[in-house]
């Protein structure tokens, strides 16, 4: 490119520098420092590169394609010559089709009426083998594990009996099949959400996961598993995409993925949470219990604890009876103690209380003779206070205590008493009692 640009240098003319324009070698010719590039690539190393075929066309002297991978694509052609040289299968370049190809830059320069193209041009290829393969998924393997893209879904819980299975397999796939006949062997009774997508070729690994995608965003899916059968590694590439690994890496939903057979390893088993061998195996991982088993173990359980429950209760009952019949001798026996103190309590019962009566009776004797006195007394002395009483009332109202204040008692000729000076004119004579002696008198009336 160096030696391209001396040779247009001298026959270049200076040229004055337009207002900023920058002081940089040139103006050149076009077309001379287009033909300096195409030597300058053309002088560029041979390679080998790997990629998958995209864009394939042909033409009557070439065929032009992309060589693309996830991070980059290169524009190549191939003349068909070369390519017939080659002895390919006829299939063998195609969209899809993972290859080496080698050869080196190449830039057409164009002309006044054809446009510049560059390509890489091919001057030999061939199907990629295993082994280009599987050193560009050890490189992707490194760079996933180094980003910590392995342990999420390890880390996630996963359910012993799930109520909801996603299903990532192709429609009427052996893979289907097995799936459904591992879970029979469980007699798991759970909902199965089945998506079929492509599970080979180019357009299979994003399908893939927009179907994973998309049963991670129902609520009720517990597991989802990922099967395909087994192949070569081209066939089961689609597992290796990048995209795809990084959608599992980062769903909430454990994936268990059962690609292939069990020499198969696809960068899908390390991003999941479980890697297993056969899609019968992954029904197996994805329901942790043989339900029928674990209802027979409980029925076995239940019945084992019904028996040891009966015995139980049959020793607990003997046991309690012998206690009883023990517990009744006990009782017998106090009983007749009892008894025997109670007729003992009786007769010293009656003996106290014959004694009792008979000191009572002592005693009410004496307290009878006693307690007369005292009544004969207090009646005595309460009849003379009565008595006293009547008297002092009594001598209060006698008329003879009033005639000893002074008073004097008026009587008529018959005795009768004469209560006022009219009745005492009417009687003339009349009597006068005083209190030591009574006296005859005559009312004198002046009048």
């Amino acid at each position: 490119m160096e030696q391209s640009q001396a040779s247009a240098e001298q026959g270049a003319p200076a040229a004055p520098l337009a207002p900023g324009e920058p002081n940089l070698p040139g103006p050149f010719a076009v077309g001379s420092w287009a033909k300096g590039f195409r030597n300058f690539l053309r002088g560029r190393p041979r390679v080998r590169l790997l990629g998958e075929v995209v864009n394939c066309s042909q033409s009557a002297k070439a065929v032009y394609f992309d060589l693309r991978d996830a991070d980059g694509a290169v524009p190549c052609s191939i003349w068909r010559s070369d390519l017939k040289k080659l002895d390919l299968a006829e299939d063998a370049l195609k969209d899809g089709v993972e290859i080496v190809a080698a050869g080196g830059p190449e830039y057409f320069p164009g002309s006044e009426r054809s446009s510049p193209s560059f390509s890489f041009r091919v001057t030999y290829l061939r199907p990629a083998g295993e082994g280009d393969l599987l050193a560009q998924l050890d490189r992707l393997r490194r760079r996933l594990a180094a980003e910590g893209l392995f342990e999420p879904q390890k880390l996630l819980r996963r359910p012993l009996l799930p109520r909801a299975i996603g299903v990532v397999v192709g429609s009427n796939s052996a893979a289907y099949a097995d799936i459904l006949a591992g879970l029979e062997r469980r007699s798991w009774r759970g909902r199965l959400i089945l998506a079929h997508p492509p599970v080979q070729g180019k357009a299979a690994a994003p399908r893939i996961a927009a179907a994973l995608r998309e049963l991670a965003a129902i609520e009720e899916v517990e597991t989802i598993i990922v099967a395909r059968g087994g192949g070569s590694l081209t066939d089961l590439w689609c597992f290796c995409d990048e995209a795809l690994c990084r959608t599992v890496a980062l769903l909430r939903v454990p994936v268990i993925s059962a690609v292939g057979h069990e020499v198969d390893q696809t960068l899908i088993d390390d991003v999941s949470a479980v890697a297993c061998s056969t899609p019968t195996h992954a029904a197996e991982a994805a329901v942790g219990l043989d339900v029928a088993a674990a209802r027979n173990e409980l029925e076995a359980g239940a019945s084992r604890l019904g028996r040891l429950g009966r015995r139980a209760v049959g020793e607990r009952a003997r046991s309690l009876g012998a206690i009883a019949r023990g517990l009744a001798g006990h009782m017998r026996s106090e009983r007749a103690d009892l008894h025997q103190r109670l007729r003992e309590i009786r007769a010293a019962s009656r003996r106290a209380l014959v004694g009792r009566d008979e000191m009572l009776a002592r005693f009410a004797v004496v307290l009878g003779r006693r307690r007369s006195a005292e009544i004969h007394e207090a009646t005595t002395g309460t009849l003379r206070r009565r008595l006293a009483s009547l008297e002092a009332a009594i001598s209060a109202h006698d008329p003879d205590r009033v005639l000893e204040r002074g008073y004097a008692l008026v009587s008529d000729s018959k005795g009768e008493p004469v209560s006022s000076a009219a009745a005492a004119r009417a009687a003339r004579r009349i009597g006068v009692r005083f209190a030591d002696d009574d006296v005859a008198a005559e009312v004198i009336d002046d009048d």
